[in-house]
């Protein structure tokens, strides 16, 4: 039986940073075939000179420099990629990168995105975010028809339900967390074809991609996967899951072994962000 394909997703919150605070020992531990990463804030010959030759290295850097920033690292070479998303006034430069892999015979289509912050009290802001997530839920059932093993891998700014924030009933009016924001991923997670109901009350389709961190976890608090550098925050397990595998149903049947790489103090850590591994066997 051949060995699982492993696939991590990580905001590395700069990846020079992270480097230089012990990246590299997790990135030669983790035995990972393929890491997406966001907020890589670098150029790619940065990346290349960090990860080293025996990564085939994907990066898409943001329009405005040094910020946001996506990247793809994988031990098997891409066979195409893509980095657009939406309408071509739209600018997702930094946020969203495709590409498909030949995995021993099976491609494996696989995105690495990040998806904006949004503010409750800029309107520009939160405008930018919608936009995006529509972008979004456009692309996924394109995604799903294009490849039935297909990922979204990546930092995606919104705590789904309950379980995902570890504050939920103080965040109900913050970015992250508000009704609307959910109710994409309402939809994103619900049956094909169906009709779902929004968190905000709003009608929509269910597209038919499964949270597999949800699926393998079951319904606990978090498990988290980004806390505040601020307080005590990482020391009380006061976090938001935030960094997801959005998985087509064919690849999610697949997957076992999820884990979140949660650093064990807070002054090791190298990222505000956990890497999120999933096994996937084609």
């Amino acid at each position: 039986m051949p060995r699982p394909l492993r696939i991590a997703t990580v905001n590395v919150n700069g990846i020079r940073a992270a480097f230089r605070k012990g990246m590299d020992d997790w990135l030669e531990a983790s035995g990972a075939d393929i890491v997406a990463m966001q907020e890589v804030r670098a150029t790619t010959e940065d990346v290349e000179a960090l990860l080293g030759p025996e990564w085939d290295i994907l990066h898409d850097a943001a329009t405005a420099k040094g910020r946001a920033g996506v990247a793809i690292a994988s031990r098997h070479r891409a066979h195409i990629h893509r980095v657009s998303l939406g309408a071509d006034d739209f600018d997702s430069a930094g946020r969203w990168l495709e590409a498909d892999y030949d995995v021993d015979g099976a491609i494996v289509t696989v995105v690495s995105t990040y998806v904006h912050s949004g503010s409750e009290a800029d309107e520009v802001k939160q405008a930018e975010k919608y936009k995006f997530l529509d972008a979004m839920e456009e692309r996924l059932p394109q995604l799903q028809h294009h490849n039935e093993r297909a990922i979204v891998l990546g930092d995606l700014n919104v705590g789904h339900t309950q379980l995902d924030i570890k504050n939920w009933k103080g965040n109900q009016k913050h970015a992250g967390f508000l009704p609307r924001e959910r109710a994409y991923f309402d939809r994103f997670f619900g049956a094909r074809g169906e009709k779902v109901t929004g968190t905000d009350g709003s009608d929509g389709v269910g597209l038919g991609w499964v949270d597999v961190g949800r699926r393998l976890t079951g319904d606990v608090e978090g498990p988290y996967t980004w806390w505040s550098m601020r307080g005590k925050a990482f020391d009380t397990d006061t976090g938001w899951r935030l960094d997801y595998h959005v998985a087509t149903a064919a690849l999610a049947d697949t997957a076992t072994n999820y884990r979140i790489d949660r650093a064990p103090s807070w002054d090791s850590r190298w990222s505000d962000h956990a890497p999120v591994t999933v096994d996937y066997t084609l």
